[in-house]
């Protein structure tokens, strides 16, 4: 729980007179707060704030994010120690319950999720009445959604409950995932392969063919798994608070989650690697030298950017950049020449070097972010673009579970009711329609 210091801020209205002594709230970490939550009853006013940028929608005990510093922590645990020595399976356990798991505890909460990893047989009829060039992620949102049509009735205050929901879900994601593929591709879906680990069976998923079993190897499967360990939560980015805000109405989880794959959806958000593929084709495709776009980056009158440089959050090199960036480059030079992808993989790491060594990228701290690792390994192992926010949707499964069981915990949680400032028409009189 937050700590209530004795410092407050005063606020005077300078026409009425009147003050309002707002408490300031303590952290374990980050800035403090300002609890602006009496300033309406006190003085009538609301805060300003669009896209909540300066304002604290909750308290959280999950994932804390310092951009200055470049750090990135769940549950307190550093980014990088995780992505070191722990996998996805732990690391779910570890947002879910709070703390790393003993090994029974694991084997528990593993054998939980093969147990859920199968979906309702009348979903494949479900995905027959989709379009047949229906984009994946419209795929995702609507059978997600379609879940709270097969486990309704829950009970979102009750523990057991909560944790049985959450079980199903991330168990279910993958096959989710890979039907969404595989009806794009008009291929047969896979089942769930129980004898593979989580990251292993979603591959099989995805690229195993009838009589012929796709076998991921070593350096593949841990980038993938590094993947997801590195998109599982990333504080109350736009997704995560749409899945609290939908969540708060007491709405069913796979609703509330539904919502949040909807919200990352937006290019904005979910699908920056893509965008980072998208300019490397442009790249290769122009025939121009790399140096033009270079330029182009650099003048200010041109609308052209490079994708994948920089974060909103990060001020210095995202952390997650960092891990995945070795396993990106193990991953190219495994599969050698003979990569198709070889010529657009070969520019992104000729992009990586200027930006890491040009004056203009590293005075404005425009380092390579994890979008842009993330994207060249999906296109490295034949991952379609239409794909990319697929897979990171479902890395970030956990985080908004685990968002949405912490704020179904909280005695004082509220509905989510944001206000506005209005700056619309005052009272009109109506006209009927002969009058207008």
């Amino acid at each position: 729980m937050s700590s209530e210091s004795k410092k407050t801020v005063t606020i005077t209205d300078n026409t009425s007179g009147k003050q309002a002594d707002l408490p300031i709230l303590d952290g374990t970490q980050g800035p403090s707060t300002v609890d602006i939550r009496s300033l309406y009853k006190e003085l009538g006013y609301f805060t300003f704030d669009p896209g909540f940028v300066s304002t604290a929608s909750c308290e959280s005990k999950i994932t804390f994010i310092d951009g200055n510093k470049g750090h990135l922590a769940y549950r307190g645990y550093p980014i990088e120690q995780l992505a070191h020595s722990s996998n996805y399976d732990e690391t779910c356990y570890l947002l879910l319950y709070g703390e790393l798991p003993t090994s029974d505890q694991l084997d528990n909460y593993k054998a939980s999720i093969k147990e859920h990893k199968l979906l309702d047989e009348k979903m494949r009829r479900f995905f027959l009445g989709f379009r047949h060039d229906a984009h994946p992620m419209a795929m995702m949102v609507a059978s997600v959604g379609a879940l709270a049509a097969f486990y309704p009735d829950i009970d979102v205050h009750d523990p057991v409950a909560q944790e049985l929901a959450a079980h199903r879900l991330i168990a279910k994601m993958p096959t989710i995932a890979s039907w969404c593929y595989k009806f794009a591709l008009g291929l047969p879906f896979n089942y769930p392969n129980i004898d593979l680990d989580y990251t292993g069976d979603f591959l099989h998923m995805l690229f195993s063919l009838p009589g012929r079993l796709h076998t991921p190897n070593p350096t593949m499967e841990r980038a993938m798994d590094l993947i997801l360990i590195l998109h599982a939560d990333h504080e109350q980015n736009a997704s995560t608070s749409t899945v609290r805000l939908t969540g708060s109405s007491e709405a069913s989880p796979f609703a509330a989650l539904s919502a949040g794959i909807g919200s990352l959806w937006g290019p904005a958000h979910g699908g920056a690697n893509e965008a980072v593929i998208r300019m490397l084709h442009e790249i290769v495709e122009s025939g121009k030298d790399l140096s033009h776009y270079v330029a182009r980056a650099k003048d200010k009158n041109d609308r052209f950017r490079l994708m994948g440089f920089g974060h909103r959050v990060y001020k210095n090199y995202d952390p997650r950049a960092k891990i995945i960036r070795q396993v990106c480059h193990d991953l190219l030079a495994e599969m050698g020449e003979d990569n198709p992808n070889q010529p657009l993989l070969k520019t992104a790491m000729q992009l990586e070097k200027i930006a890491l060594e040009d004056e203009y990228f590293i005075e404005r701290k425009l380092y390579p972010n994890v979008d842009f690792y993330s994207g060249i390994i999906f296109q490295a192992i034949g991952i379609p673009l239409n794909m990319f926010t697929v897979l990171f949707a479902l890395a970030r499964t956990v985080g908004w579970l685990t968002h949405w069981k912490e704020m179904m915990s909280d005695p004082h949680g509220r509905i989510g009711r944001p206000r506005q400032l209005y700056t619309g028409y005052q009272q009109r009189d109506y006209l009927d329609i002969n009058k207008r």
